[in-house]
């Protein structure tokens, strides 16, 4: 084992910060009567992935990267549309990684830049500094020694008997010190947090932490700066376990039947939410008609263009309510599968 440790020392504030964030985990898992409702999850996705993005300077907007997701065309740069597609390709692998694996973490990043970086799934090979303007405010390590301080923190973080809450955070930081890619650090080093957090408790997967990340972006900066400047990432840890509170404190009835996430409109957001899929759905039967068509013809009346969206928002919702059939019901992946409206 490594005998690395990261500079941080432990204050009062986040000793209050974890009592608070108990106390919202405890209620919000007892009001939880079931799992977390799968039109919440999207919702809550959707606005994870364009809050992180946006910090990164994706000019999307939330409406823009919910009609990509939906599987609909829009206007814009092909690069941060791709980054959008790859985004929710990543997270949607999230709940199948190991926070703990490095194998993981490059897999994850050769999914969320694929075709933007050469180097997605790499380390990177080269130096790399942060420049504020023309002054530069951050050099990481050198690339020779990224691979052993990633292995090293990780090791780190299996080891420490810090609370998960803190430690989560204190990796977070040191991640973005290493900056161990050419490119995409801070969206990877957010959705690792994410991950981390989830394996102390599963609601983490689908809380929008990074919404509120975006909302005290220059603090999120302001902190990581601070740290390096002081050699202790405290500041840096008190101000995740500040923006995560407030994401539970937002997240307010979680159950079988109701879907409200905080909004003032509480019921009438969750009904909104409960029908998410039905146009969906509905342009599918719509563009099926009394025909049998094959995906490849669905999907060109319906204007589609990216197969992972079609299969999850349209057909394997239209299979699972039982609206539509396969014609070849026993070979599911053939390539001469068609479907119909279920008779």
């Amino acid at each position: 084992m490594s005998d690395y440790k990261p500079p941080f020392h432990m204050t009062d504030r986040m000793t209050s910060l974890i009592a608070e964030i108990s106390e919202h985990v405890g209620r919000i898992t007892v009001l939880q009567d079931s799992t977390i409702s799968p039109h919440l999850r999207r919702k809550n996705r959707i606005r994870t992935i364009h809050s992180s993005l946006a910090i990164e300077n994706n000019s999307l907007s939330l409406e823009q990267v919910t009609a990509i997701l939906n599987g609909k065309r829009i206007l814009g740069n092909p690069n941060e549309i791709r980054e959008v597609q790859n985004a929710y390709d990543a997270y949607e692998m999230l709940m199948l990684l190991d926070p703990l694996s490095v194998h993981d973490l490059l897999k994850a990043h050769a999914q969320m830049m694929n075709g933007l970086v050469p180097e997605s799934g790499r380390f990177r090979s080269g130096g790399v500094g942060i420049f504020k303007g023309i002054s530069l405010i951050h050099m990481a390590p050198p690339a020779a020694f990224v691979a052993e301080h990633m292995h090293n923190l990780v090791a780190w973080y299996r080891h420490s008997e810090l609370h998960p809450l803190v430690k989560s955070a204190i990796f977070h930081y040191e991640f973005e010190f290493i900056h161990p890619f050419s490119d995409g650090n801070g969206r990877m080093g957010r959705m690792w947090h994410t991950l981390l957090l989830a394996q102390w408790k599963e609601l983490f997967f689908w809380l929008p932490v990074e919404e509120l990340i975006q909302a005290r972006q220059q603090e999120y900066y302001d902190a990581l700066g601070a740290a390096d400047a002081q050699a202790d990432s405290a500041g840096f840890v008190e101000l995740m376990l500040e923006i995560i509170r407030d994401a539970l404190g937002k997240l307010t009835v979680v159950g079988r039947d109701s879907d409200q996430d905080g909004d003032q409109d509480g019921d009438q957001d969750s009904a909104q939410d409960s029908d998410q899929d039905k146009p969906a759905i509905q342009r599918l039967l719509s563009a099926l008609g009394n025909e049998t068509l094959s995906a490849a013809e669905l999907m060109k009346r319906l204007h589609l263009s990216h197969r992972p969206t079609f299969r999850k928002n349209y057909l394997h919702p239209a299979l699972e309510q039982n609206r539509i059939e396969r014609t070849l019901p026993d070979r599911p992946n053939s390539k001469n599968q068609k479907y119909r409206k279920h008779r």
